[in-house]
């Protein structure tokens, strides 16, 4: 088992900066990919950012040029930096691991951390 804690939302005022960071903890995995996503209120699920076990980056057009995704490998926590963010980044985001445990790849979510961006 994989347990993911997400950190960092909390409201900011539009044009504001947030780093949020996806903690992965448990024994004997690695890490294949981590994703973040975010849904906002009736709204479907959006995928926001990817990075890979081999530090390849992607995000969605939204957020190109704003946003941030990097990792601390040591420590097994991936970081979302946020800036020039918008009202319309209000959503709560959550992170996706994909990870391998004694040769089992498996999928693990965290519990999500609200952004609000409002002034």
């Amino acid at each position: 088992q994989v347990q993911l804690v997400e950190s960092g939302g909390e409201l900011v005022q539009p044009g504001g900066s947030l780093r949020l960071s996806c903690a992965a903890s448990g024994s004997g995995f690695s890490i294949n990919k981590i994703v973040w996503y975010r849904q906002a209120p009736g709204k479907q699920r959006e995928l926001v950012a990817v990075i890979t076990s081999g530090g390849s980056t992607n995000y969605a057009d939204d957020v190109k040029g704003r946003f941030t995704i990097s990792r601390d490998s040591a420590n097994n926590t991936v970081y979302l930096q946020m800036n020039s963010l918008k009202p319309g980044d209000t959503a709560l985001y959550s992170c996706y691991a994909d990870v391998s445990q004694f040769r089992v790849r498996r999928g693990y979510w965290g519990q999500g951390t609200q952004v609000t961006v409002s002034s």
